[in-house]
């Protein structure tokens, strides 16, 4: 009985932690871009914040082993260096509404992976309608068929590249928990360095003015910076996996509903944003979505 409640106790509070860290990411990167590239800033912020986790693992557990070694950084390849470098890339070409609804996608993209490859096992009607819900409230949210957004749908290309990077984290996602990898902080020091790695590559190619915008960068941007790295990746991040190791897929995918919800308040309180009556109602349509995955998960007996 205690390990069951200790399990659910950790479960909701990384849960919480993702759902609300991650969300605050939003107004940290919309702080960031204003100096700095997205994919060079989302290369500092994972790259940076990687080497310096790691440095710090290496005088508490020493050198991983290789083969560890060399699955953490498959997983970081697939997770940070091309899901959240896919999403980077297209922050530069469509608008950041169109964006977070292609983003919010990432439950369907999981459970489709899970289903035909790996568990085979579909959610239950609760968890479902939880999904759709989400789908309809982050839909409603962005709104990102409104007139003068239209022309982020004809960006063919960039709208590929962030489908794949979903695709890309959700089957990182699910190989987590099949794949030999470093524990710990030495895994997700790994994981972030070669993702980091990964948008640093992807920005030299699609980026340019790297050295005159570190000349330029300002206090603003650096404390963004700063919170991306320790609160947006060694918190937030290192919540996440341990839910990709201890949570079903589809209820550890939700957070892709929860976090523009989070976004939305905070950047409501904090940077002065309209919030309408019409994104309010969004706000709560994706709340009960996420509540519906979580007791779909429960009634399916995993608790």
């Amino acid at each position: 009985m205690n390990i069951f409640r200790t399990y659910k106790s950790n479960l909701f509070l990384n849960l919480l932690l993702v759902y609300i860290v991650w969300g605050s990411t939003y107004l940290g990167v919309k702080i960031g871009i204003k100096e700095l590239s997205p994919m060079f800033l989302t290369s500092l912020r994972f790259l940076g914040g990687g080497v310096l986790l790691f440095i710090f693992t290496l005088f508490v557990s020493g050198l991983p082993k290789f083969k560890e070694a060399k699955g953490s950084i498959f997983i970081g390849i697939l997770l940070t260096g091309f899901g959240t470098t896919a999403v980077s890339y297209g922050i530069k070409y469509i608008p950041s509404g169109v964006v977070a609804l292609l983003v919010a996608l990432l439950p369907i993209w999981t459970f489709l992976l899970d289903f035909f490859f790996f568990s085979k096992k579909g959610p239950s009607k609760l968890a479902a309608s939880g999904m759709l819900l989400g789908l309809c409230g982050v839909l409603l949210l962005f709104n990102p068929f409104k007139q003068g957004d239209d022309a982020g749908l004809t960006q063919v290309f960039p709208i590929l590249v962030i489908f794949l990077g979903s695709i890309a984290w959700g089957l990182g996602s699910l190989l987590t928990t099949r794949i030999t990898q470093s524990k710990g902080l030495t895994g997700v020091s790994l994981q972030m360095m070669a993702g980091g790695f990964v948008a640093l590559l992807a920005s030299f190619i699609f980026e340019n003015n790297h050295i005159e915008s570190l000349k330029n960068i300002h206090l603003e941007t650096i404390g963004a910076l700063t919170y991306l790295i320790l609160i947006g990746s060694y918190v937030g991040y290192t919540a996440y996996i341990w839910l990709i190791n201890n949570a079903p897929p589809l209820l550890t995918s939700s957070y892709a509903y929860a976090n523009p919800v989070v976004a939305m308040i905070l950047g409501y309180y904090l940077a002065d944003e309209e919030l309408s009556t019409m994104s309010a109602m969004a706000g709560v349509l994706i709340l009960i979505g996420v509540v519906f995955m979580t007791l779909g998960r429960k009634k399916k007996g995993e608790f």
